[in-house]
């Protein structure tokens, strides 16, 4: 059987974190950041877990990940 073939623009979004978990930057932190509080931009900058709602789904993306 052939190798599966990564999405590849899955994996430029998506990474694994030390427990397993797959992790995603937050929304919202691209531009127009004037108006956003400095807390709102701070807290912005970490990335945070997908819901296991969507985790099967884009693990699938990601097979060797």
């Amino acid at each position: 059987m052939p190798k599966m073939k990564t999405r590849r623009a899955a994996a430029k979004r998506f990474q694994k974190s030390g427990s397993g978990k797959l992790m995603r930057r937050r929304a919202y932190h691209s531009h127009i950041l004037t108006k956003k509080t400095t807390k709102q931009k701070r807290r912005l900058r970490k990335g945070t877990v997908v819901h296991e709602a969507d985790a099967k789904r884009i693990a699938r993306s990601l097979p060797y990940l």
